[in-house]
C-alpha cells in the first residue's frame, strides 16, 4: 500500500456549494454537457441552488432550461448519480467493488480526493458553531476506510481522465 502524507481539514462544504456547475452526460450525443445557472437572474428567494439553469452541450448544441422549484440530490452510492436539476447521469462517477463514486465537477472530485489521500483528516471541534453534516461527514464508510485508500484513488484518477479525454 502507498503511503501518502498529509492533513485534510473538513473545508465544511455541502454538496449545495458544489452545484453551481455540474458535468453531465449529454442525451443527444453521450459526450461530457454542463449544467450552470442562467444568465435570467436568481431564483426565489434569490438562493442559488434555485437560479433557472441551462444545460448545455458542446457537442450537439444541445440546449434545454430549467426553473423548477424541487432539486434531487443523488442519495447515496448504491447507484449511478444523476444531476439535481434535469435528472441526467452524472459524467464524473464510476462503480467501484464498493457502490458508485461521483462527483457534481472538478472541485467536488477534488475535495474527495484531499480527503482519502490524507493520513490525518480533522473535522472541525464538536463545540464549534457552524455545519455539521458537512461533505465529508456524509461520506459513505468504505470511502473514509484507509484500506480502500489506493483503490479509492485509482478510481479518483480515471474519473478524472474520462473528462480530459472527452
Amino acid at each position: 500500500m502507498a503511503s501518502f502524507s498529509g492533513r485534510f481539514r473538513d473545508p465544511r462544504s455541502t454538496a449545495y456549494d458544489f452545484i453551481s456547475l455540474v458535468v453531465v452526460r449529454c442525451p443527444g450525443c453521450e459526450k461530457a454537457a454542463r449544467v450552470a445557472p442562467a444568465p435570467e437572474g436568481p431564483g426565489p428567494g434569490g438562493l442559488m441552488p434555485y437560479r433557472p439553469r441551462r444545460l448545455v452541450c458542446r457537442g450537439c448544441g444541445l440546449s434545454r432550461a430549467w426553473s423548477g422549484r424541487l432539486l434531487a440530490l443523488s442519495p447515496g452510492t448504491a447507484r449511478p448519480a444523476t444531476d439535481p436539476y434535469f435528472g441526467m447521469p452524472l459524467w464524473l462517477q464510476i462503480e467501484t467493488r464498493h457502490g458508485w463514486l461521483w462527483a457534481y465537477n472538478l472541485e467536488h472530485l477534488d475535495v474527495i480526493r484531499r480527503f482519502v489521500q490524507a493520513t490525518l483528516r480533522e473535522r472541525a471541534h464538536w463545540y464549534d458553531t457552524g455545519q455539521k453534516m458537512t461533505l465529508v461527514a456524509c461520506l459513505p464508510v468504505w470511502i473514509k476506510r484507509a484500506k480502500n485508500r489506493d483503490e479509492i484513488l485509482r478510481a479518483v484518477g480515471r474519473i478524472h481522465t474520462s473528462l480530459i479525454a472527452a
